[in-house]
């Protein structure tokens, strides 16, 4: 068990850092063996300033895991159709591993064509609908970035996770839905509740484990969770007041002392999200890798 908790806090970065350095060693073993390295291409539509942040440090912890990293910076006009041959051309390249485009997308592109054209095998976002069913389904996927390094640090304050009761805050595609996937592959009973979910505050306050991913900052107040509950939070909004611009979750943190343990904004969940983007690279190149089945 990796070493990462505070006495309150889970400290997300030091375990990303620690899963980043294994990924790391892991990628120099394999291009030792085979004389290749993941590659990882990444596409960004448009100049949003929140993604631009994000494709910079993609790219930076690509490189520093000594992984290939292909950016591709595409303007706000950029059609649909265009988008789609780019993507079938890093479909049909060897030596890329995962392909990666970044959300939002401009209003004239439709988000799942585009995913949905990505090769499964290549899908490291885990967005694709053959992984999503896989997932749902007990198969073996590429899952979710967000969602992964999630049931890793339950894990690693939690060990086993069954039996535990885990309320799920938020059905996105993105972290709602396949996060309960997981929770019950980990054997939880889990409830998925949302922002029209009648007595929501009673709801979370059953769960042993829970999860805010609702996207409204400070929405889930200190009396909501069961004293002793782990939580995670999933949310990353930007309030600005007097002192300037900060990011809260989507958990009144500093009303949830009685919680055993609870992800902090920032420097929880959101290291995790890259390291896994890593891991799924790393693991679909392993699969490159692997000799086909006669």
């Amino acid at each position: 068990m990796m070493d990462t908790v505070s006495d309150h806090h889970i400290d997300g970065k030091h375990f990303a850092a620690q899963l980043r350095a294994k990924i790391a060693a892991e990628v120099s073993e394999l291009k030792e063996m085979s004389g290749q390295v993941p590659g990882l291409a990444v596409i960004l539509v448009g100049d949003d300033p929140a993604s631009r942040v994000y494709v910079a440090n993609k790219h930076r912890q690509t490189v520093e895991a000594g992984m290939k990293s292909l950016e591709f910076r595409l303007s706000e006009q950029t059609t649909q159709t265009e988008l789609l041959a780019l993507v079938q051309r890093l479909n049909d390249n060897r030596s890329v591993h995962g392909i990666l485009v970044q959300l939002p997308l401009p209003a004239q592109i439709e988000a799942y064509t585009v995913i949905n054209a990505i090769a499964v095998e290549k899908d490291v976002d885990g967005f694709h609908v053959l992984n999503a069913g896989r997932l749902a389904t007990g198969q073996a996927s590429l899952v979710p970035c967000t969602p992964l390094g999630s049931i890793m640090l339950l894990k690693d304050r939690l060990g086993d996770l069954s039996g535990l009761h885990a309320v799920v805050v938020g059905r996105s595609n993105i972290v709602g839905k396949p996060l309960s996937q997981l929770l019950l592959a980990e054997n939880c009973t889990v409830t998925v509740a949302h922002s029209r979910s009648r007595n929501l505050p009673e709801i979370c306050r059953s769960a042993d484990i829970l999860v805010a991913a609702v996207g409204r900052p400070e929405m889930i107040k200190g009396d909501w969770i069961k004293p002793g509950a782990v939580v995670i939070d999933v949310g990353i909004n930007r309030l600005s007041d007097a002192g300037g611009v900060r990011l809260v979750g989507d958990v009144a943190t500093s009303e949830a002392g009685h919680a055993t343990a609870i992800t902090p904004v920032p420097g929880g969940v959101g290291p995790m999200t890259i390291a896994c983007l890593l891991s799924n690279t790393l693991e679909a190149f392993r699969q490159s890798l692997a000799p086909a089945a006669t």
